[in-house]
């Protein structure tokens, strides 16, 4: 039995809470970074990459502008990635924090991926 570990990444953004919080959470969004597709049915997120790997997630939390939480559907229960907006009182600065896991092994990569995708996010939104 594999096991995970909690990775915790922090990216500024700049762009508001409420514009940030539509690329976590609508599909549209999320299919502009995240990955190539999203749909919903009864309200299961597939994720779809590359027309042929999807996988499966649903939404377990969230609070508006402020943080989302999906968990995979073929993880484990304890297993999730989440993404709060986090905006510094002093500085006014948009930070994403991502917490995710990864298996044994696959840190490197798992931040690889989130480093890439946050790039992209990054072009999506102008900043």
């Amino acid at each position: 039995m594999s096991e995970y570990h909690k990775i915790e990444l922090e990216y500024i953004l700049r762009c508001s809470p409420s514009v940030l919080y539509s690329f976590l959470t609508e599909p549209s969004g999320l299919s502009e970074w995240f990955c190539d597709n999203v749909n919903i049915k009864a309200g299961v997120l597939t994720f779809i990459w590359n027309k042929d790997s999807e996988q499966r997630a649903k939404k377990t939390g969230f609070r508006d502008n402020s943080y989302v939480r999906y968990r995979w559907l073929d993880s484990p229960e304890n297993v999730y990635f989440e993404l709060r907006i986090q905006v510094d009182d002093i500085t006014g600065e948009t930070a994403l924090m991502i917490t995710d896991f990864a298996e044994d092994g696959d840190e490197d990569e798992i931040k690889l991926s989130w480093d890439s995708a946050i790039q992209k996010l990054h072009r999506v939104i102008g900043s």
